[in-house]
């Protein structure tokens, strides 16, 4: 079952929707479990949390913003849903206050590392909240994409500052706190314990088309998501990727 809520929006989320959908599956298979116990750490509104509950899975979402969690009641009343989605105020830190430690089968953890103050703690902590064998799925906001992206805008002197800053951020107007290399990301990953099944770059080329040639071309929506998907798993394109998702097991 593909995620229906996926014209324009689906380039920013095809790859990750569609390997982590395999992934889901994968476990339910292997637990004989027809619903799995899901964590989304982060989840705001519920851009995933809702075709997770689509599948037929217990989504638990936590989420800093009071805004977000109202937004996310609404929308997962409007899905049907909202007998499986469940929503609470909290973040990676203090996760296991509100969210039980080894009591989960997958675990997401999207657009969080960028805007913590360790982030290898939320990576242990989100690992922590997997059962043995369950499933970490991690994106975060890659390093190699914001240098192009502000070279190919002419702003050269903030491509260089984020290629050389630590946390990778371009200057004090950039929004994204911090952002990783796939080397970073696997690393951390590794070390809390997670068997890496395969890294992803995600939207290669997506955020530097103009959008009205994907608009006003017929099929060139298409085409793109195809071509996104065909070097999301290539290591050469990770290195320009804006964000990276990695995914993989808990090991036993």
């Amino acid at each position: 079952m593909s995620d229906p809520q996926r014209p324009r929006a689906s380039l920013r989320t095809a790859v990750v929707w569609d390997v982590l959908e395999e992934a889901l599956n994968r476990r339910a298979e292997a637990t004989g479990k027809e619903s799995l116990d899901v964590l989304d750490t982060g989840g705001g509104s519920g851009n995933f949390a809702v075709p997770v509950a689509r599948l037929g899975h217990r989504v638990t979402v936590v989420d800093p913003s009071p805004n977000a969690l109202f937004a996310l009641e609404r929308r997962i009343a409007e899905a049907g849903v909202a007998d499986r989605v469940r929503g609470v105020q909290g973040d990676i830190h203090d996760l296991f206050d509100v969210a039980e430690r080894g009591g989960f089968d997958a675990v997401l953890c999207h657009g969080v590392l960028e805007y913590v103050d360790d982030p290898g703690e939320g990576v242990r902590h989100a690992v922590e909240a997997l059962r043995p064998g369950g499933v970490l799925s991690l994106l975060a906001a890659g390093l190699g994409g914001a240098v192009l992206a502000r070279a190919l805008a002419g702003h050269f002197n903030q491509a260089l500052r984020a290629l050389s800053d630590p946390a990778g951020r371009w200057g004090e107007g950039d929004p994204v706190p911090r952002r990783f290399t796939a080397e970073q990301l696997t690393e951390a990953v590794g070390a809390a314990g997670v068997k890496i099944g395969a890294v992803h770059g995600v939207r290669v080329f997506a955020d530097l088309v103009p959008g009205v040639l994907v608009d006003a071309e017929p099929g060139a929506l298409d085409a793109l998501n195809r071509l996104e998907a065909a070097a999301a798993e290539l290591p050469a394109f990770h290195s320009v990727a804006s964000q990276l998702h990695v995914l993989g097991e808990k090991r036993g």
